[in-house]
């Protein structure tokens, strides 16, 4: 499933700092902005399997309904 997010850059000094904006705890910085880039890209996937298996882990048991979801903007 792709899910689109909105990255955002903001360059501090030597620095460029990036986070997600959707997504708390997706940020990142690197020394150039193609750093960043791909530093926010891993970032965002590590968070998002992260809390995936946080959930599942959670809720092994019992009863309950997993299914996608589509957000507008």
């Amino acid at each position: 499933m792709n899910m689109r997010f909105n990255a955002v850059y903001k360059k501090i000094d030597n620095w460029y700092v990036a986070w997600v904006e959707e997504v708390p705890g997706a940020n990142t910085q690197g020394r150039t902005l193609k750093e960043a880039r791909e530093n926010l890209q891993e970032a965002l996937e590590l968070i998002l399997r992260v809390n995936r298996a946080i959930s599942r882990k959670e809720f092994k048991q019992g009863s309950y309904v997993r299914e996608p979801i589509m957000a507008s903007r």
